[in-house]
């Protein structure tokens, strides 16, 4: 059986999620499935049957860059694949992306919120540039996000202007493709070649238009993500089960095309960090 790898997942330091948790549950109005710690994922998983997970950091300062860095590394292990981050605004951006690839990881993670940023800025092309340069996976937030003003700086045209300039580029679109701009999605994104996570999605869309969506989309651009912890792992795995999309499409979704991805780029450690 195709092992099953979440593509999208959230933790923090102990003791920084103690504080981070309550936080962002007050500014997004949403309650946490998990209480974001490491042994608490690694639970859920267990539960889940999930063999691994993709930990999605971000750098909301430039400073944040070593320490999230330092933390991925500690955390790594045969079950555990963190996407550093680093901020757009850092003077020495180009360098950390470098530096992310010359530490091993597999890939970048990044918001357009968090980080102040729009998908299509003109500062941002050489980033991305070096991003695809470093062979490195681009796990971006598209669409609106739940605690913020709903401004257009991640939506699905943006999108397309930067897989369509930057060709080499492994962009992961979240949440089906935008959160919250489906209707975009359905009409510039479903059918093109980019790589779509379903993380806190398909608890909001009507299951026919999911799996229509689902159907519509290359089978091998599609990944399974919870957003954990935001959505429950076996919650989102059994939504995902239940559009009917047939064995070997709904396979590739678990697990099969993540695996591929992140052997274009992951040296997988032999077990390094916590198991």
């Amino acid at each position: 059986m195709t092992q099953i790898i979440d593509f999208h997942t959230h933790i923090f330091p102990d003791q920084v999620a103690a504080r981070a948790i309550p936080a962002l549950e007050e500014a997004g109005q949403v309650t946490a499935c998990l209480d974001g710690r490491l042994d608490s994922l690694l639970a859920s998983m267990d539960q889940a049957g999930i063999e691994k997970s993709v930990i999605c950091s971000i750098a909301t300062r430039p400073e944040q860059f070593a320490s999230i860095l330092s933390w991925s590394q500690a955390i790594r292990s045969a079950r555990i694949i963190p996407f550093p981050s680093f901020h757009p605004e850092a003077a020495d951006a180009l360098a950390q992306i470098s530096a992310i690839r010359a530490a091993g990881f597999a890939g970048i993670k990044m918001h357009p919120y968090y980080q102040n940023f729009a998908l299509d800025e003109e500062r941002m092309w050489p980033l991305y540039e070096r991003i695809a340069a470093e062979g490195l996976i681009l796990v971006m937030h598209t669409g609106f996000d739940i605690g913020f003003p709903r401004e257009r700086i991640a939506d699905p045209i943006k999108i397309v202007a930067v897989v369509e300039r930057v060709e080499a580029l492994k962009f992961v679109a979240t949440h089906f493709g935008a959160w919250d701009l489906w209707d975009e999605v359905e009409e510039l994104l479903i059918g093109r070649e980019v790589y779509l996570d379903l993380s806190y999605a398909l608890h909001l869309l009507p299951p026919d238009r999911a799996r229509n969506m689902a159907l519509a989309h290359p089978e091998e651009y599609l990944l399974f993500g919870s957003d954990s912890p935001w959505a429950g792992q076996q919650e989102v795995l059994a939504q995902l089960a239940a559009l009917g999309l047939g064995a070997e499409r709904e396979a590739k979704i678990r697990g099969g095309n993540a695996a591929r991805l992140l052997k274009t780029t992951w040296p997988e450690p032999s077990g390094s960090g916590q198991e």
